[in-house]
């Protein structure tokens, strides 16, 4: 019998373009975990390597028809991975990811995005109303019911 140790499940989530560049420097943290990246271009596999990879829909306030479908593909994805840690940099993908890994008993962390150095992104407020781990890359944004800043990602 062998006493073998159960890999955390890790789905790593976020947009394009810098949300995704914080998101895979992040990764250090998840040795030792299955990880799977999803993201919105197909183009950004070559970042994982050999690493689980899922193409997901990108959208954004404006759009709300690919907000919604967005959010079902993303709902799916979290359905059939049954990850036990969700981790976002943002935007709109990542805010479903978390919330949607939450409903399905996941850990949550949300990472806010460097870019928001004046306030938090609109998806980070409201991602930190349930998420289990809430950080934000700037120490003036740290407040009593916010998040919290352990330095930065970049």
């Amino acid at each position: 019998m062998t006493n073998q140790v159960k890999r955390p499940k890790v789905l790593a989530i976020a947009s394009g373009g810098g949300h995704w560049v914080q998101l895979l420097r992040l990764r250090p943290a998840f040795e030792g975990c299955d990880v799977t990246y999803a993201t919105v271009r197909d183009g950004y596999r070559a970042d994982v390597g050999n690493a689980s990879f899922r193409l997901i829909r990108d959208a954004n306030r404006w759009n709300k028809i690919a907000v919604l479908r967005s959010a079902i593909g993303i709902l799916w994805l979290v359905i059939t991975l049954k990850p036990d840690v969700v981790i976002s940099t943002g935007a709109a993908p990542g805010f479903f990811g978390v919330r949607f890994g939450k409903w399905m008993g996941a850990k949550v962390i949300w990472v806010d995005s460097v870019a928001n150095a004046e306030e938090l992104s609109m998806s980070g407020q409201k991602a930190g109303a349930f998420v289990d781990l809430w950080l934000t890359q700037w120490p003036h944004l740290v407040n009593d019911n916010g998040p919290k800043c352990f330095g930065s990602v970049l």
